[in-house]
């Protein structure tokens, strides 16, 4: 199946890469079922995307709570029949040095960014499992791939994410399961820091990327995809 079509539960949809993701997925013909913890945004965004032409359910979601991620996947197969694919791209980045010993910062990393992708792929692996079909396309960062300080624990949390869908990966070669990390770097949102703001790209840009992981035929894995601005070191 291609991305026309597809039914695709997004996480931190309220903003930045997952606003910009419901857009650009709804105006290719998917379905889009939007998570995120701040119900105004996400029903401007609905409205924005039904005015369109576009087919666009909203759900408050805190990827913290696992029962929330449970209630996005069955609004997705009660309201479209089925879910083709799950965007966990719900995050939070608390920059600091390890001495400083930010353990509150540290936590809500470990829950949001690593918990939060569990949580989604408990709730929408029986689905895919159950259709013979499905994708999980993750959030990852730059910061896992070039390790710098201050992005420690950030970077552990998006490293643990990468590395459990590589292992989700090689435990699902029946041609049931797909798995995508993307990688974006510095993106115009409100995770970017000050140090990456002059030379930050549009989201839209990380949105066509997993658009196209997405739109590749069933047998073809887009496994890793990295979009950063030119200008990133």
């Amino acid at each position: 199946m291609s991305g026309t079509g597809k039914v695709v539960a997004i996480t931190g949809a309220s903003s930045g890469i997952g606003a910009a993701t419901a857009v650009e997925l709804a105006g290719r013909g998917a379905s889009v079922v939007l998570g995120a913890r701040r119900t105004d945004r996400l029903d401007s965004l609905v409205e924005r995307i039904r005015a369109a032409g576009g087919r666009a359910e909203a759900l408050a979601t805190d990827v913290r709570r696992r029962a929330d991620l449970e209630a996005l996947v069955a609004r997705a197969v009660d309201r479209f029949g089925r879910m083709d694919v799950l965007v966990s791209n719900a995050g939070v980045a608390r920059v600091s040095a390890l001495a400083e010993l930010d353990v509150d910062g540290w936590d809500a990393m470990i829950d949001v960014n690593l918990r939060g992708v569990l949580a989604g792929i408990a709730a929408a692996l029986p689905v895919f499992r159950r259709q013979g079909r499905g994708h999980f396309v993750t959030t990852v960062s730059t910061a896992g791939l070039k390790i710098v300080p201050t992005q420690a624990v950030y970077a552990g949390t998006k490293n643990a994410v990468r590395t459990l869908l590589e292992a989700l990966r090689q435990e699902s070669t029946d041609g049931a399961l797909r798995t995508t990390s993307v990688s974006p770097g510095y993106v115009r949102t409100e995770l970017t820091g000050a140090a990456g703001v002059d030379l930050a790209i549009d989201p839209g840009a990380v949105a066509r990327a997993i658009a196209f992981a997405i739109e590749q035929p069933d047998d073809v894995e887009i496994g890793d995809i990295t979009t950063r601005p030119t200008r990133q070191g």
